[in-house]
């Protein structure tokens, strides 16, 4: 008889077969379903003990989350390990402010900053050890890549792939020249199959990324259990936020665009099922860089990711900015629907790679994103491309993303460079931070950090311009100092202080799209409990705007004022004017 419990024995068992029920597989589902709940650790009396002390999703964030995205070598310092630098960083500029903190891959790998896993299972030793990692999430929650893509080519399991022996032997996925991959979508212009010279013989490996990202196969069955012991590990290690990086692209079918394919939702919900039971505070997080529809189906019916990036956002927010008009951004998030309880949206704008460009197609038009495209090249930026085929079958590129530091990219508008970059930079964040969701603000953008071309040079990689690596030293000094630093730091840290005090700003507290013409960006919050109201009104352009307050209507019998200045708004006839790219949260508690 199975020590589990029936109905986890069931939901898990059924979502295998809807996994594999196009796989012949050596092993019966009911023997893998409990070979998967023992990996996980879910003895039926444990479950229960935990099962009492369950959290409610309404309970997973409130208006206090933030996640700071950040590499662990961000941070440097002499004779010091960079993971006791960054955990020094945090505690001494960042405490009561940032209660999470993504640490971008930490494992030992061989390209793309992390990306390539060598080893699933180890810290990378340049960085620090698992001592270091637990010291991080015993204070701030900790979120980590489950990079279940793909894995580096020098890692044990491709080397025992090319011997034809030991684990990792038949993890990856290979394909026949003659299969038909024309409508395979990926983010890429590099070959997609890898020549593999190994002891069955010459064969092709899938390669979504690169040809040292190897991707793996899981219609394996074997390949889904050692990624549920990777969980179990990082779970024991004190991660509580889980991006499942580059999930969208995890099944592959030939004749198929092997992008979003229903076996990959179906990894995803049995992904959650197992964690939640293990670890009932636990969040999924799915890395989709697709377009916003496609992205939204990651939420599924609240049973797949806890949340979805926002992708749209950053390039939004940025083309409002700089063209000083809002309509794309106020049709989008019209568009947007209300996450169900227990899931969120996981908002930023800025992070390590580039501004995506795919999670606006339907919503610029072409001509406008390249004008956008244009204008961030003029101001510093670099662009990545990715390979497609045109009507005639013609092999083409289409830029997949803009390589540049956020505050660099706002340096100006459609005219050029001015001297609101600042505002301009602190008018985009307050947007962000206003908005239903949880924020996550890439440590760059924090610190207000420009681009770096010399390590981009040295890398020879564009996403290295948004990749700098601070002196501690040094930038223990800018703070001191009247540098943009400073100013962007302590400015973002006082909206902060702000935010987390506020309920409407509950990341499900309700929002509603406001319409004060096209140069103002306007949306208004309510608390769960309807206790509290606050409408976030910004000027989007680089000249003065105004407005009645009469416009939003404002509740006569409260008192109401602007969180950020203090100022009070009393009268109904009051005209409020704005400044370029000033923002006002008008709250009425």
């Amino acid at each position: 008889m199975s020590i589990f419990d029936s109905a986890l024995l069931q939901r898990t068992q059924h979502l295998l077969e809807m996994i594999y029920h196009e796989t012949n597989i050596n092993v019966s589902f009911e023997m893998l379903t409990e070979t998967l709940l023992q990996e996980m650790r879910l003895e039926s009396e444990s479950h229960q003990i935990a099962s009492h002390d369950q959290v409610r999703p309404s309970d997973l964030w409130d208006q206090s989350t933030t996640v700071m995205i950040t590499y662990g070598d961000s941070f440097l310092a002499a004779k010091e390990k960079p993971l006791i630098t960054l955990k020094h960083f945090l505690d001494e500029h960042c405490e009561g402010l940032i209660n999470s903190v993504h640490i971008l891959p930490f494992f030992p790998f061989s390209s793309d900053d992390g990306f390539s896993v060598m080893d699933f299972s180890s810290v990378n030793e340049a960085l620090g050890d698992w001592a270091d990692i637990e010291s991080i999430s015993q204070d701030y929650r900790l979120m980590a890549d489950l990079v279940i893509n793909h894995c580096s080519s020098r890692s044990l399991w491709f080397q025992n792939f090319i011997k034809g022996e030991g684990p990792g032997h038949d993890y990856f996925y290979t394909e026949s020249l003659d299969a038909d991959l024309s409508q395979v979508v990926r983010p890429r212009t590099s070959p997609l199959l890898r020549e593999t010279q190994t002891d069955k013989g010459l064969q092709y490996v899938w390669c979504t990324f690169s040809h040292d990202q190897v991707d793996l196969d899981f219609r394996n069955p074997e390949v889904l259990l050692q990624f549920i012991k990777i969980i179990r590990q990082y779970l024991d290690m004190g991660v509580r936020i889980f991006r499942l990086d580059a999930i969208a692209f995890l099944w592959k079918k030939i004749a198929s665009s092997s992008i979003n394919l229903e076996e990959t939702h179906n990894v995803v919900r049995l992904l959650r099922l197992l964690i939640e039971h293990a670890q009932s505070d636990a969040v999924i997080i799915t890395e989709t860089n697709i377009p916003n529809r496609e992205n939204l189906s990651y939420f599924g019916n609240a049973n797949e990711a806890h949340c979805v990036y926002n992708f749209a956002l950053p390039p939004l927010l940025i083309n409002t900015l700089i063209t000083g008009n809002s309509h794309h951004l106020k049709l989008w998030l019209m568009s947007m629907p209300p996450a169900q309880l227990g899931t969120t949206y996981f908002n930023f704008i800025a992070s390590h790679d580039g501004m995506g460009l795919r999670p606006v197609e339907g919503i610029l038009a072409d001509d406008e994103t390249q004008v956008l495209v244009d204008t961030l090249q003029d101001f510093g930026g670099r662009i990545s491309w990715r390979a497609l085929e045109n009507e005639e079958g013609e092999a083409i590129q289409k830029p997949y993303e803009v390589n540049i530091s956020l505050f660099d990219a706002l340096q100006g508008t459609l005219k050029g460079k001015d001297e609101l970059g600042i505002d301009r930079f602190i008018c985009a964040h307050a947007i962000m931070l206003g908005l239903e969701g949880i924020p996550g603000i890439y440590v760059h953008s924090l610190l207000a950090t420009r681009n770096d071309y010399q390590r981009m040079e040295h890398t020879g990689h564009n996403r290295s311009i948004n990749r700098h690596q601070w002196q501690y030293d040094e930038l223990e000094g800018l703070l001191e100092e009247k540098s943009h630093h400073k100013k962007v730091f302590t400015e973002l840290k006082r909206l902060l202080a702000i935010r987390q005090q506020q309920k409407a700003f509950h990341p499900n507290a309700t929002q509603f799209t406001l319409h004060l013409g096209y140069s103002i960006f306007a949306y208004w919050r309510q608390s769960h409990d309807r206790k509290q109201s606050i409408f976030c009104i910004s000027n989007i352009s680089d000249v003065a705007q105004e407005f009645m307050l009469s416009d939003i209507n404002l509740v006569s019998t409260d008192d109401w004022h602007d969180l950020i200045s203090g100022a009070e708004m009393t009268r109904q006839d009051m005209l409020v004017q704005l400044t370029p790219y000033q923002t006002l949260w008008i709250s009425n508690s």
